[in-house]
């Protein structure tokens, strides 16, 4: 058994944080999790916190997927770009002996330009809101001491039973007026829930996994691929295409998210070691609906 570590969380009550948190602790490691109040506070308050940790875990951010009004886009860089600084600044303060010897922060796969296949070597990035968010967030961690370890996954579409996207898309698939989006040649890049917390228990176990990594499964599909195995799995037809016009008027330009994506290769994380449960989409999604 690996040592147990004792690990400050941020988003820890999210989504992905509850599952990472579960995971963590059946290998017998310590978790806690840091109020979000804090990362906005003065990094003295947030020094505290971190002061004597093993392992800092940032999942820190607001929902992506809504429109972005000027408040709301503020909401979404501050919740990633602020509070990161906030935490490079807090670790500063601390002593050497005090500090976390390694962070892992979740990212997006939202920093690559769209319609063109991306492993983490690539610098091709999109020029648009969400690619400015993710390119500050990361730079940030470049702040951080020479000693702490660092360990970045972009992550891409997450799929579980519980995550959004699965349940927002179960109810209308179920009544048989699912269906693609647009003409449906965009690419899904997904990764299941499971692979998700199982690469953040690696990062956390394995000093050596540092570095910047795609976390999204090998298997490269579009979104068209993507409705017809759900479809399949629930024996329903999929016959209904969602307009893209008619998520423009629901998301305004975050539609973008939904009708546009780039193709994500994990060649470094494999090539690093990690090995996915779930390589292929028939496979995670057999797995989601059972």
């Amino acid at each position: 058994m690996k040592q147990a570590m004792k690990i400050k969380m941020t988003g820890a009550s999210g989504y992905l944080g509850k599952i990472i948190t579960g995971e963590l602790q059946k290998k017998g490691h310590r978790v806690s999790a840091i109020n979000r109040k804090l990362l906005y506070e003065p990094p003295e308050n947030l020094a505290k916190k971190l002061e004597g940790t093993d392992v800092l875990i940032n999942l820190a951010g607001a929902p992506v997927l809504q429109r972005w009004t000027k408040k709301n886009k503020q909401e979404i860089y501050n919740s990633r770009v602020i509070t990161s600084q906030n935490l490079v600044k807090a670790i500063q303060i601390l002593f050497p002996e005090q500090r976390p010897n390694k962070l892992i922060s979740a990212s997006a796969i939202g920093i690559y330009a769209s319609g063109k296949t991306h492993s983490e070597d690539s610098k091709e990035y999109d020029t648009g809101f969400l690619g400015e968010v993710v390119k500050d967030w990361e730079a940030v961690w470049s702040g951080l001491p020479n000693e702490i370890l660092s360990t970045v996954f972009r992550i891409a579409v997450v799929l579980g039973k519980e995550s959004a996207v699965i349940q927002k898309l179960l109810v209308p698939f179920r009544m048989g007026i699912g269906g693609k989006i647009g003409n449906g040649k965009q690419p899904f890049p997904f990764v299941h829930e499971t692979d998700v917390a199982r690469a953040f228990v690696w990062a956390v176990e394995n000093k050596n996994t540092t570095g910047t990594f795609n976390l999204a499964a090998p298997e490269q599909i579009t979104n068209a691929r993507f409705t017809h195995i759900l479809s399949k799995k629930l024996k329903r037809p999929a016959f209904i295409p969602i307009p893209k016009l008619g998520l423009q008027l629901l998301y305004g330009r975050a539609a973008v998210m939904l009708t546009e994506s780039p193709a994500v290769v994990p060649h470094h994380l494999m090539e690093a070691g990690f090995s996915f449960t779930f390589e292929k989409i028939e496979d995670a999604l057999e797995e989601i609906l059972t």
